[in-house]
């Protein structure tokens, strides 16, 4: 017998074959579900359909992907099929796949099919989510993510904010078989939408935003995009950071090396993959230096990225002579392995010395002002000496 998913009225259909078999259309919180068929026996061979209320999270989407996520399992060539017949319909009338739905749009969607191997992939997923829950985060049957939860900065209905621990990536890919935001997914089963907002290197932590709802992921990326942000990082670099140095606006190349490992570059303005970055630089406190490394002062710096570029900070501050402490990709390697000795004196420092500390943004339901800040985790705190310096007052004529 042909299985289907949906809820309307039709004629009866000739059962398909075997290996089709249903699951449920994840769907928008409100349903119109037909009346219940004069005789309940032949329900099963009616094919039926679902009428969906396109509620403000989805608004502005196209209809092919609103399908998509509503019909998980299907085939995207099905669904496209479906859209060129016209069984899919928009306030009862045909639509195409870029038709963007709006709030309150009726969304019909017909009677599918599913393979057996989409509930084949669903069923491993239920079993990983009770694996996990029987054994604790620690399970990674089948090759998932495992569970974590990550300390809170804020969190509503709209978006997450947590404190990004060094090491972890935020998402799977490039080697990497999973990031925080798989693992959160595998955290909160029942959360309907967890995206990443935006990104942090692995080796960075601090403030890190997860949209909770598709129209608070849009209109945080807009305010990402538009630089409506105030993202603020701090930094420990080598050498006495020039006071007067506080707008470094140079271009950014990134390539491959050989073995396929990212890596950016400063470029000339006119290089034709020239991405033009600018950022703007602080200095919080001139420090001593550090008995691990006699003779090597230190500048703690709070810096300001207007343009979002991969790796910007990091390749700004080196090209400037000043690398980020403990960076292994564009440091100085021979004060990193002096830095990451033990001694009695001073403690080892084993990351890189870069933190998201701040960030404002305007919230996505309210518009009002949020302002964050992420302490610095434990691991810089020890590094930093207990006596810095505020950085001396500029002399001479501005």
């Amino acid at each position: 017998m042909k299985h289907i998913i949906g809820a309307a009225s039709g004629k009866a259909k000739r059962p398909a074959k075997a290996p089709f078999r249903p699951i449920p259309a994840t769907a928008p919180p409100v349903i119109h579900t037909p009346p219940v068929p004069a005789n309940p026996e032949s329900a099963a061979t009616v094919p039926q359909a679902t009428l969906v209320t396109v509620d403000e999270d989805y608004a502005g989407q196209r209809l092919d992907n609103f399908l998509i996520r509503q019909l998980k399992g299907v085939p995207k060539t099905h669904v496209y099929r479906i859209i060129r017949s016209g069984e899919v319909r928009v306030n009862k009338g045909r639509a195409h796949a870029d038709t963007r739905v709006e709030a309150g749009d009726i969304v019909r969607l017909p009677p599918v099919r599913t393979s057996e191997r989409a509930e084949q992939k669903a069923q491993a997923m239920q079993s990983v989510m009770l694996e996990v829950a029987r054994h604790g985060a620690s399970s990674t049957v089948g090759g998932y993510a495992p569970a974590a939860e990550f300390p809170i900065l804020f969190e509503d209905d709209f978006l997450l904010a947590i404190d990004k621990p060094a090491g972890v990536a935020v998402h799977g890919g490039s080697g990497v078989s999973f990031g925080i935001i798989e693992q959160l997914r595998m955290a909160r089963p029942e959360a309907d939408f967890l995206e990443l907002v935006h990104r942090l290197d692995r080796e960075t932590s601090g403030i890190l935003l997860i949209a909770k709802r598709r129209m608070a992921l849009k209109l945080l990326q807009e305010q990402f995009r538009e630089r409506e942000t105030d993202k603020v990082y701090l930094a420990l670099v080598s050498g006495n950071w020039p006071a007067r140095l506080r707008v470094i606006d140079k271009a950014l190349h990134k390539y491959l090396l050989p073995n396929g490992e990212r890596r950016v570059k400063i470029v000339a303005n006119d290089h034709p993959d020239a991405m033009r970055s600018v950022t703007l630089v602080k200095v919080k406190a001139e420090i001593a230096a550090n008995p691990l490394a006699p003779g090597i002062p230190f500048s703690l710096l709070e810096v300001t990225i207007k343009t979002g570029r991969t790796h910007q900070i990091r390749v700004h501050l080196a090209g400037e002579g000043h690398p980020i402490a403990g960076d292994d990709k564009y440091g100085d390697f021979e004060l990193n392995k002096a830095l990451q000795k033990s001694s009695a004196s001073s403690p080892s420092l084993k990351r890189m010395f870069l933190h998201a500390w701040s960030l404002k943004f305007n919230h996505p339901k309210t518009r009002k002002a949020v302002q964050l800040h992420a302490a610095l985790p434990a691991e810089l705190q020890q590094f930093m000496p207990l006596r810095t310096a505020e950085p001396s007052a500029e002399t001479g004529n501005s």
